[in-house]
């Protein structure tokens, strides 16, 4: 209820010596107001979890997190299942597409009151990456509570607390019995964890999807330490990079110039000094990570195996490192590959180089794969208020530092806002001891029921009049 009103309640109970005599605070009046200021009241109460619905909602999500659907054999049979059958307790129509044979992805559907109104989408991934139990407090299946309320399991912010927070808040909504505007779309998508195409890829590329006719997305983002929570409108896209080195065998006691090993780390340093430049920019807090070309060595590969190892006295005619580079979206991707063939890779010196993914910093439309993250863009403006509402601070909308499946609708030029909240909560994403405190997770239930809420309602000029036409 708006201060004022609660203003003019409190003059109505308590009424000064000169309101008193005020013929315009009429008894009638008086007991209006004291209705709305109760039902107000029982509304504010209604936010809050009891005690009863709490312990519920933990037990959900830890049912879920109990799935093993790790990589390499995920048992997405299990958690499809496990989904459905909270979509009937919802009573929300789903189905199951299988774009690829073994890798399920649920659609569950929650229809608005004007379907020609452009949908809202809820994703999140059901997969997760391996975890070693031995290095674990509690084993990572376990969804074990600790003492100070943390909830301990792989997966816990990665990402199947969000996708379980949905359905909570869909499940608060209907109690409360609202009824959106828009239809509401909840997708949970097989291997994001090892590239998406499988899942969100095939997805939006098919026909289902077209039908759909999503306005906005929302898909995972990071925990925060702090007590803001972290929103993201971008993310750096992955370009993983193999640089190839050749060279003439020769003695391993011979000293002579453009061997093969003599190459390749030629390249290496021109890689770290690259790579320390771009990281002196986020130590610097010049930029965040998010906003710099990041670039790891995941593997070096050379010699010569013996039964032993390698043979020692053998300089070898082959040599390649593996790059994981990750590129902002503000980047010019033109000069970076020129960089790769002219000073990592050059002909001159016998190299070669060979994407094996190379994700697009561009959309379908030549323009960077971002979504508005300020006043401009209605969707941000409902957003950031929606967190308000809920009693949420937002810190500095960012660039993703890694990649999710958000980059394949932003593709397509459809916004789309990274987003986890978890606020107060070391960043542990394929960590070990990976877990979420049940509170943060029954607040972040809270933040999504006040944002699906506001999405959902959300009324615009332009779309309600080409819905009437």
């Amino acid at each position: 209820m708006p201060p004022s009103v609660i203003y003019q309640i409190d003059r109505l109970i308590h009424p000064s010596m000169a309101e008193r005599g005020n013929e315009n605070l009429s008894s009638a009046s008086r007991l209006l107001l004291l209705v709305l200021f109760f039902l107000s009241a029982a509304e504010a109460e209604g936010a809050a979890f009891t005690a009863a619905e709490a312990d519920a909602a933990i037990s959900r999500f830890q049912e879920y997190l109990r799935i093993d659907t790790a990589h390499p054999s995920p048992d997405y049979a299990a958690a499809a299942a496990f989904l459905r059958s909270q979509a009937d307790s919802l009573s929300l129509k789903h189905e199951t597409l299988e774009f690829v044979a073994g890798k399920p992805l649920l659609l569950l559907k929650w229809p608005g009151r004007r379907p020609s109104l452009p949908s809202l989408l809820l994703n999140s991934h059901t997969d997760v990456v391996p975890a070693e139990p031995h290095k674990w407090v509690h084993p990572p299946f376990s969804a074990a509570l600790g003492s100070e309320g943390n909830i301990y399991a792989r997966g816990s912010q990665d990402m199947k607390c969000v996708g379980i927070q949905y359905l909570e808040a869909i499940r608060r909504l209907k109690a409360a019995r609202f009824v959106p505007d828009r239809t509401i779309y909840i997708s949970f998508v097989p291997d994001e964890e090892i590239g998406g195409t499988d899942g969100v890829g095939a997805l939006v590329a098919s026909d289902t999807f077209k039908q759909m006719r999503v306005g906005v997305v929302l898909d995972e983002g990071l925990a925060s330490p702090r007590p803001e929570y972290r929103v993201f409108y971008g993310e750096r896209c992955p370009w993983w990079l193999v640089i190839r080195a050749q060279g003439a065998p020769g003695h391993g006691a011979k000293l002579y110039d453009g061997s093969a090993m003599e190459n390749v780390m030629k390249s290496v340093e021109a890689v770290r000094r690259f790579r320390a430049a771009q990281f002196d920019l986020v130590k610097t807090g010049t930029k965040v990570e998010g906003e710099v070309v990041s670039v790891n060595l995941v593997y070096l590969k050379a010699g010569i195996p013996s039964p032993t190892g390698f043979v020692m006295n053998l300089q070898p005619s082959e040599a390649e490192v593996g790059l994981d580079v990750r590129v902002p979206p503000n980047t010019d991707p033109k000069a970076l590959e020129k960089r790769i063939a002219e000073e990592w890779a050059p002909s001159s010196r016998n190299m070669t180089y060979e994407f094996k993914q190379k994700v697009s910093v561009y959309d379908m439309f030549g323009k960077p794969a971002i979504t508005a993250a300020d006043r401009s863009n209605s969707w941000w403006i409902l957003f950031e208020e929606a967190v308000k509402e809920a009693n949420g601070k937002l810190s500095k909308p960012e660039i993703f530092p890694a990649s999710t499946d958000a980059r394949f609708f932003r593709e397509l030029g459809i916004p789309a806002f990274g987003f986890s909240p978890m606020a107060n909560t070391p960043i542990l994403l394929h960590d070990h001891n990976e877990f979420l405190n049940k509170e943060e997770y029954l607040k972040g239930v809270t933040i999504y029921e006040s944002i699906i809420k506001a999405f959902a309602s959300y009324k615009d000029e332009v779309e309600e009049s080409k819905a009437e036409l």
